[in-house]
């Protein structure tokens, strides 16, 4: 078995578990989650759904998240993996320090966590699109990039669409041809809800006095997990498209 065939099964292991029914505790979560949302003010959304849109609209108008990194348009599939693994620790390791910290410094810090994590998130995707050789100052590229972090942290129900998108980038990228319009079109809301409920019960944790500093840590680690497999995945889709066209 080649590098490239063990890849398409390791992506095939990956979609089954993307579509997998939830489990208890992700069924608990979510509902636990949902009880305590009801009871946050209005304002309180308005402000986290602000932070959303400021942040992604920088990931896909500015150039603070364009890495040093060059792009590396001429390595093989599996260098790019082991790059990409190197990448992912690194982030991994940042995200859960940060979580550690806001963890520890109770409510308020935790607040600050929220943007935070999210600035982590881009520019480790940003950093993965160079390592497999696409070029972030380009607009499409950026889509990409979002399409991915939605796919990371959707429900069920938009996976499939968010999947599909992915898996024939070459045409669905003729669609993101303007950046006004695909600002006008965003459901910023909508995408702020379904980050927030895929973290939910994770970042509650951190929140408990005792254990904040262990938990953050936990949840900002394992957050950074899903992403990591999330964009490896979608990116070795690509690149396995763009060889066999």
């Amino acid at each position: 078995m080649n590098y490239e065939q063990q890849v398409r099964i390791e992506i095939a292991a990956w979609e089954r578990r993307l579509f997998r029914p939830p489990g208890w505790l992700e069924r608990t979560s979510k509902t636990i989650g949902a009880r305590i949302n009801r009871l946050i003010p209005a304002k309180a959304h308005a402000v986290m759904t602000a932070a959303v849109r400021s942040i992604v609209r920088t990931a896909l108008f500015g150039a603070e998240y364009t890495p040093q990194r060059p792009v590396e348009r001429k390595t093989s599939l599996e260098h790019a993996d082991r790059e990409a693994k190197r990448a992912l620790t690194v982030f991994r390791n940042v995200a859960a320090a940060e979580g550690a910290g806001t963890g520890a410094g109770g409510l308020l810090l935790n607040a600050v966590d929220f943007p935070a994590l999210i600035a982590i998130k881009m520019k480790c995707l940003f950093e993965l699109a160079h390592v497999y050789g696409y070029d972030t100052k380009h607009f499409p590229e950026r889509i990409f990039v979002l399409k991915v972090f939605q796919l990371a942290f959707s429900g069920a129900d938009r996976r499939a669409e968010l999947l599909d998108a992915i898996k024939r980038w070459e045409t669905e990228r003729e669609l993101w041809f303007s950046e006004a319009e695909y600002a006008r079109r965003m459901d910023w809301e909508t995408f702020q809800k379904e980050y927030r409920d895929a973290i939910d019960f994770r970042k509650m944790l951190q929140m408990v006095p005792g254990i904040g500093a262990a938990a953050g840590a936990w949840a900002n680690y394992t957050i950074l997990d899903e992403l990591g497999e999330a964009a490896m995945n979608a990116y070795r889709l690509r690149r396995l498209n763009d060889q066999s066209s």
